[in-house]
């Protein structure tokens, strides 16, 4: 999504959706834009398991970029495209709300996810708006955490009983080997990702993306899918195709 024509590309792919009758829900990270950031402001950037480590300089960044910019150029860009878009992040309606992730010493203001609330979501689904997401939220005292975003979006799909829950990455999907793309798994099912993930298959920044793929499932969402950004019209390939465009995930 670092391309303005991929971003419109699946932009215009959204609309189209929603147009045809799907209701669509979009969460979003955004990672490089507060790496940049970051880099501008002499703050190193550090990850523990795909996680981006947020000390408090690094939550003020985080929540500038994800609440302000990003979320505000999806939102335009939709609109744009002719469809309602509303931006919120996980603070609006206590759509989120937020606790430290077990390893907090060691991550700092990284949250995951302690309850949904999907009030704000549904009313505006019915109005006809797309809601456009910043992982962003809030605890109990009002403490703001970076939660992250493939974690916020299978959540929110168990929460709203989505039919299909889609994550946009920059990989093909799930490797068998991680160096070859032509070993792509094109299906496969909950107990095929923990062990990949127990056999090291899956690591880094795919850890967390698989995790909560298998959440969302065990939860009652029908099927999940990590789904290659770069490839233009992935999002329609995936769910109007037999061919899909990445790996679909399974109960």
């Amino acid at each position: 999504m670092k391309s303005e024509s991929l971003q419109a590309s699946v932009v215009n792919d959204l609309v189209l959706l929603s147009c045809v009758g799907l209701r669509p829900i979009l969460v979003h990270g955004g990672g490089p834009e507060i790496n940049l950031l970051l880099r501008r402001l002499g703050i190193e950037a550090t990850f523990v398991d795909g996680l981006r480590v947020t000390d408090a300089k690094t939550m003020e960044v985080v929540s500038m970029v994800l609440v302000g910019k990003v979320n505000k150029n999806l939102v335009s860009l939709i609109d744009r495209a002719g469809a309602k878009a509303i931006g919120l992040c996980g603070m609006d309606g206590r759509l989120v709300t937020a606790r430290p992730v077990p390893n907090a010493a060691k991550l700092g203001f990284v949250g995951e996810v302690a309850r949904v609330d999907p009030a704000v979501l549904r009313s505006n689904v019915e109005a006809g708006y797309i809601p456009v997401i910043a992982s962003v939220a809030a605890d109990e005292t009002g403490q703001q955490y970076n939660i992250n975003a493939d974690t916020v979006a299978g959540e929110l799909a168990a929460a709203v009983g989505a039919e299909k829950l889609i994550l946009l990455t920059d990989v093909a999907g799930i490797l068998e080997d991680r160096n070859d793309v032509s070993s792509l798994v094109k299906e496969i099912d909950i107990n095929g990702v923990k062990k990949m993930v127990a056999e090291g298959k899956i690591g880094g920044g795919m850890i967390p993306k698989g995790s909560c793929c298998v959440r969302s499932l065990a939860q009652g969402v029908k099927t999940a899918s990590i789904v290659d950004g770069r490839v233009p019209h992935s999002l329609l390939l995936e769910i109007l195709t037999d061919e899909g465009a990445g790996t679909m995930i399974t109960g």
